[in-house]
């Protein structure tokens, strides 16, 4: 055995220093991120969306869309027409059967959960039955109103005038003169 200076255990010597440990490898630095979020394991920092239901015919699914509330509110709009219309022959009866068939489609849509307005369209269906019970009595008023001036007597008299313009328009003036003295107005303007 050889002595060495580093084994041999003289007091003169030095003791042998310990290993340093050799520096980790320095990785180069990244550049910086152009995003806002640092990359993750998912594109972007977000996950990926979830898979679309496939549908059996090669396809997927159209995702879901939003509630289909046109024939409710179609249905409001048009009773809101007919009540205010109410007071003409037809606007209040015709315009409120419509609003009633509206609704009704509209409240269907809302009950198998296509749309989320079934009180919009059960208000519609309200007020169209509403605006037809109000036309109803206008029709009664106006019928009233007409045979009251003597509408009955103009309808004969111009049925039996046929063609006659001559007889036509004697008809006439005896009607406006019947609602003249009846209501107490003018219907045509004195010269």
């Amino acid at each position: 055995m050889t002595d060495t200076p580093e084994s041999s255990g003289t007091p003169d010597s030095p003791p042998a220093a310990p290993q340093q440990p050799t520096p980790p490898q320095q990785i180069p630095a990244q550049p910086p991120y152009p995003y806002p979020y640092p990359p993750g394991p998912y594109a972007g920092g977000y996950p990926p969306p979830p898979p679309q239901p496939y549908s059996g015919y090669g396809g997927y699914t159209a995702p879901p869309t939003g509630p289909k509330n046109g024939l409710g509110i179609a249905s409001l709009v048009i009773a809101i027409l007919a009540l205010v219309s109410s007071f003409s022959v037809a606007g209040g009866v015709i315009l409120g059967i419509v609003a009633v068939a509206i609704g009704f489609a509209g409240r269907g849509r809302a009950k198998k959960g296509e749309a989320n307005n079934g009180g919009v369209a059960l208000a519609g269906i309200i007020l169209g039955f509403v605006s037809i019970i109000v036309g109803l009595a206008f029709i009664a008023v106006w019928v009233g109103v007409f045979n009251q001036v003597g509408g009955g007597d103009y309808i004969d008299c111009l049925q039996k005038a046929g063609q006659d313009q001559t007889k036509i328009q004697q008809c006439a003036d005896e009607f406006r003169q019947n609602v003249e003295s009846r209501f107490s107005v003018t219907l045509t303007p004195a010269p």
